[in-house]
């Protein structure tokens, strides 16, 4: 498994905010319709981890 991915899966997103898996799966459709909304392609059950990091923690992407 490579530590390279770009996308963070709705159980990754879960164990690092320290929520539920199906709170999770809230979250990454919200952050989705957001990126669909600006034009971006996004994947179903998936966020891209810069985007979180932008959103979740304020970390320029």
């Amino acid at each position: 498994m490579t530590e390279n991915k770009m996308y963070f899966t709705a159980s990754e997103l879960a164990e690092i905010l320290g929520i539920s898996v199906g709170h999770a799966y809230k979250i990454i459709r919200k952050l989705n319709d957001e990126l669909q909304k600006e034009g971006y392609i996004v994947i179903a059950g998936k966020v891209p981890k810069r985007y979180v990091e932008k959103r979740c923690f304020g970390f320029s992407a």
